[in-house]
C-alpha cells in the first residue's frame, strides 16, 4: 500500500479549494455563541500551509487567489447566513433568490481574501523569503491589511473579522492597545507559527515557535490585569427595555397603537436613573406620533428626575429624517438630547447608486436616512456621560475610539457606552450573540462599560472588564435592571486608534523585505 501524502492531494487545485471552503465554513464556530477561538488560528494556518508548502513554485498568483477567495467566501457566507432571514422571511424574496443574493455579497467580500493570498504568493515567488519570514512577518501584515480593507472600502463591512473571536481568549488583553484589528494580526502571527511547525523540521524552529507562542499568550494574560481606566462618579441604576416585537408586526399599521402603548407603559413604570428603549422602538417618524406622546414622556422624566432615551426616526422636514435616539432629563429641560446615527447601513438605511432594482425586489421599508455628524456629544446622566451608538455602528471600533479621544480633554467626556439595536430582522439566529460579542470587544478596546437595549436580544449590561453583569433571555419581553459604574481615562487604542497596528504591520513588511534582502546579499 502506498504511503499517504498530503502534498499529493493539496497539489490538486480542486481538492485544495474544497479544503479551503471547509476551513472557511468552520470559522463561524470561533465566534459567539460557540467561542471555539482556536479554530480562528487553525483554519488560517491551513491556508498558510497551502500557500507555503514545498511545491510553492507550482502555485501561481491566480491559483493562490482562488484558494484565498474560497476560504473567505465560506467564512463570510457562514458568518452572515442570518441575512437570509431578513431577505426571505421579511423581505419577500424567494428562498433561491435570497441564497443567490447572499452568495454575491460573500463573493464580493471574499475578493479581499483572494487578493491577500495572491499577494503572499507573489512575494514568495518574487523574493523567495525563508518560510519563517513569510509566515511571521509577511503573512500577518497582509492578513490585517485584508481585514482593514474589508472594513473600510465602500463604507465597510467588518462583521466577523478574526480578532472578534478572541474576546475571551488570552489575546483579549491586547484589545485596549491594538484593537480588534491588532488581535487579528496576532491571530495571524500564531497561525503562521502553527503552519511553520507543520512545514518545517528545523530544530531551531521547533524550539523557537512554542516559546514565542507561549510568550504571546502570557503577555496577553498579563495585559488583562492592567487597568487602563478608573471609576468615575457614582454608579447608575439603569433599565433597558426589550419589547420583543416581531419584525412582521413592527411596521404593521394595525400594531402601531399597541407598540406605542407598550413602550409608553414600560417607561412610566420604571424607577431608574436611566431608561432606554431599543433602536426605532417607536416605528414611525417623530412627526407622525400622537401630539402628546413625547411631551408625556418628557414630563415624566422631568418630574421623576430620570433620564429617558428613546429610539425613533427623527423627522427634520420634507425628506430629511435620521435614525436617532432622543433623550429627556432635567439636564435637557430646554432642549432634548439627540444622537443621530452617522455610519449608515447600505441597502438598509441608504441605497447605493445603481442598486435601486435590488431594493425593489424586497418589501422592506427602506429609505435614504440623513447621516449624523461623526463626532457627537454624550448625554449627561447625573454625574455620568452616556455615549450612544446605533446597531451597526457598534462594529466600527475606531470611530467610537475617535469620539472618545475627541472628548478626552473636555468636560463631559463619555464614561459609559450605549448601543441600541433591532435584531428582529434576523430571527432566532447567531446574529444576536455575535453582535453581543462585538460589543464586548468595544468594551475591551475602550475600558468603558456598555449598555445594550435591543428589541429581541441581546439586551445586556457589560462591565468595563468585558463581563456580562446581566442579560435578558432572547426573544422575550422584559426589562433589564442593573447598576453600572462609569469609567474615565483613555486606553492606548482610544489615543491612537488603528495607527499602532498599521505601524506594526508596515514595520513587519519592511523587516521582512530587509531580512530577505540581507539573506540574498549574503548568498
Amino acid at each position: 500500500m502506498s504511503k499517504f501524502s498530503l502534498s499529493a492531494y493539496t497539489g490538486s487545485l480542486g481538492f485544495s479549494s474544497l479544503l479551503m471552503l471547509a476551513a472557511g465554513g468552520l470559522t463561524v464556530f470561533s465566534f459567539a455563541p460557540f467561542h471555539l477561538w482556536l479554530l480562528q488560528i487553525a483554519t488560517p494556518a491551513l491556508l498558510f500551509i497551502l500557500l507555503l508548502r514545498h511545491d510553492v513554485a507550482r502555485l501561481t498568483s491566480g491559483r493562490a487567489f482562488l484558494l484565498g477567495w474560497a476560504y473567505g467566501f465560506a467564512a463570510l457566507y457562514a458568518a452572515t447566513h442570518w441575512l437570509l432571514i431578513a431577505m426571505h422571511r421579511f423581505g419577500g424574496m424567494s428562498q433561491l433568490l435570497a441564497v443567490i443574493a447572499l452568495a454575491f455579497l460573500a463573493a464580493y467580500l471574499a475578493l479581499f481574501y483572494g487578493l491577500f493570498a495572491a499577494s503572499v504568493c507573489w512575494i514568495c515567488r518574487r523574493w523567495h523569503p525563508p518560510r519563517w519570514i513569510a509566515a511571521v512577518l509577511f503573512f500577518p501584515a497582509l492578513w490585517v491589511a485584508n481585514e482593514w480593507l474589508r472594513g473600510f472600502l465602500f463604507t465597510g463591512f467588518p462583521w466577523a473579522i478574526s480578532g472578534y473571536a478572541h474576546t475571551a481568549s488570552p489575546l483579549a488583553g491586547f484589545a485596549p492597545v491594538l484593537g480588534v484589528l491588532g488581535l487579528g494580526w496576532l491571530n495571524a502571527v500564531l497561525a503562521g507559527m502553527a503552519a511553520l511547525l507543520f512545514l518545517n523540521t528545523d530544530r531551531v524552529i521547533r524550539i523557537a515557535v512554542p516559546l514565542a507562542v507561549t510568550g504571546v499568550l502570557v503577555a496577553g494574560n498579563w495585559l488583562q490585569s492592567v487597568s487602563w481606566t478608573s471609576p468615575a462618579g457614582q454608579p447608575l441604576k439603569i433599565s433597558l427595555l426589550q419589547g420583543n416585537i416581531t419584525q412582521d408586526q413592527k411596521f404593521d399599521p394595525d400594531h402601531l397603537e399597541a407598540t406605542l402603548r407598550l413602550y409608553h407603559d414600560m417607561i412610566l413604570q420604571e424607577d431608574a436613573d436611566l431608561i432606554v428603549t431599543p433602536e426605532t422602538a417607536l416605528p414611525v417618524l417623530s412627526s407622525q406620533l400622537p401630539p402628546d406622546y413625547l411631551p408625556t414622556l418628557n414630563a415624566f422624566a422631568q418630574q421623576q428626575r430620570h433620564a429617558v432615551l428613546i429610539g425613533l426616526a427623527a423627522h427634520d422636514g420634507e425628506a430629511r429624517y435620521a435614525n436617532s435616539v432622543v433623550g429627556f432629563s432635567p439636564d435637557y429641560a430646554q432642549r432634548a438630547y439627540r444622537y443621530d446615527k452617522h455610519h449608515l447601513v447600505p441597502f438598509g438605511e441608504f441605497i447605493p447608486y445603481g442598486f435601486r432594482w435590488f431594493v425593489n425586489l424586497m418589501h422592506i421599508p427602506l429609505g435614504d436616512f440623513t447621516a449624523g455628524a461623526p463626532l457627537q456629544a454624550a448625554m449627561h446622566v447625573r454625574d455620568q456621560a452616556v455615549l450612544p451608538n446605533i446597531c451597526y455602528e457598534d462594529l466600527f471600533g475606531e470611530e467610537i475610539a475617535a469620539q472618545l479621544a475627541a472628548q478626552a480633554d473636555r468636560a463631559g467626556a463619555a464614561t459609559i457606552l450605549l448601543n441600541v439595536s433591532n435584531m428582529a430582522w434576523y430571527g432566532d439566529s447567531v446574529a444576536m450573540p455575535q453582535h453581543l460579542q462585538f460589543s464586548i470587544m468595544r468594551v475591551l478596546e475602550t475600558g468603558r462599560p456598555m449598555l445594550r437595549s435591543t428589541n429581541t436580544g441581546a439586551t445586556a449590561a457589560i462591565d468595563a472588564g468585558g463581563r456580562q453583569i446581566a442579560l435578558l433571555p432572547y426573544l422575550e419581553r422584559g426589562i433589564l435592571s442593573a447598576t453600572v459604574q462609569g469609567r474615565q481615562g483613555i486606553t492606548p487604542y482610544i489615543r491612537w486608534g488603528n495607527q499602532l497596528i498599521a505601524g506594526l504591520a508596515l514595520l513587519s513588511l519592511l523587516a521582512g523585505f530587509a531580512l530577505t534582502n540581507r539573506r540574498r546579499s549574503a548568498r
